[in-house]
């Protein structure tokens, strides 16, 4: 599949308005800001150009599976899934409310989320479960799960990569959000990942490394992966506060919550609008 030049225009805009989606959601109790913000090119690109599902049928049983395993990042799947037409963006507005289901994970009772995540480790085997079910019944869906590359920590998660090979599970893709973040610390400095891409080839796997960031780079990454035979990861590297330069790469800015006039200073940094002494101010996380 060739993207027009106007089409990448559009993914742009639209991971704009997904990462606006974000900063507001970081007041009045907070977010994960940080690493919602480096997996939202990944998630306006799967819901874009490769998710066969309907906004206004999202249980369609024809449709693809995409689980969210980096649950604590649902601010970037919830900001997706208004762009998108799922539900309307004014609900957003009702974030961490007693009234609401927009929380900090993802829930089933907002439209678009299949199934509930939190606890890191788990969704790769749900994946694999959804994504056998349905080769045994015959049937043509796809399954995408994202993870966070912190989480790659967790047992369960290479149990279900042996699984899914033995298994030749082949209508699965598994896309890690490799931001070099875990936490409130850098991947290598605690549990060291690399080489991840030979590790995950050792599991029997087809590998894939791109940039997460450049829609024509994913594009390229997931034609590729969706041609191949058996499961495939696709290595997304990325930077932890993408698109404002303030708390990029910022091991302090895992979860943040902000006060209003610092989520206004936020909006006007992703657009450019923000003067260097506004941008340099310290941020408080509380």
């Amino acid at each position: 599949m060739n993207l027009p030049p106007s089409r990448f225009a559009n993914l742009e805009t639209e991971a704009l308005s997904v990462r606006e989606h974000i900063i507001r959601m970081s007041v009045d109790g907070g977010c994960f800001i940080g690493a919602s913000l480096s997996c939202a090119d990944i998630i306006v690109y799967l819901y874009n150009c490769v998710l066969r599902i309907d906004p206004h049928n999202p249980q369609n049983p024809s449709r693809d599976y995409f689980f969210l395993s980096k649950g604590h990042d649902v601010p970037a799947l919830y900001g997706t899934l208004v762009e998108r037409g799922f539900f309307p963006r004014e609900r957003l507005s009702s974030h961490l409310s007693v009234d609401d289901s927009i929380y900090w994970h993802p829930n089933t009772h907002v439209p678009g989320v299949e199934f509930h995540s939190g606890s890191l480790g788990h969704l790769l085997s749900v994946a694999a479960g959804v994504a056998l079910d349905l080769l045994l019944k015959g049937e043509g869906n796809r399954v995408f799960v994202l993870l966070g590359d912190g989480e790659l920590n967790e047992g369960s998660v290479w149990e279900a990569m042996l699984t899914i090979a033995a298994l030749r599970i082949r209508n699965l893709v598994a896309i890690v959000d490799r931001n070099w973040f875990q936490a409130n610390v850098e991947t290598e400095s605690l549990i060291p990942l690399e080489p991840l891409e030979q590790k995950w080839r050792a599991f029997r796997w087809n590998v894939i490394t791109t940039n997460g960031h450049q829609f024509a780079e994913l594009q390229a990454a997931f034609d590729a992966a969706l041609g191949l035979e058996g499961p495939t990861a696709i290595i997304a590297h990325t930077v932890r506060g993408k698109g404002l330069p303030s708390i990029e790469r910022r091991a302090d800015r895992w979860f943040a919550n902000f006060t209003h006039e610092e989520r206004d200073r936020l909006l006007d940094e992703l657009h450019g609008r923000a003067t260097a002494d506004l941008v340099s101010e310290p941020l408080v996380v509380r």
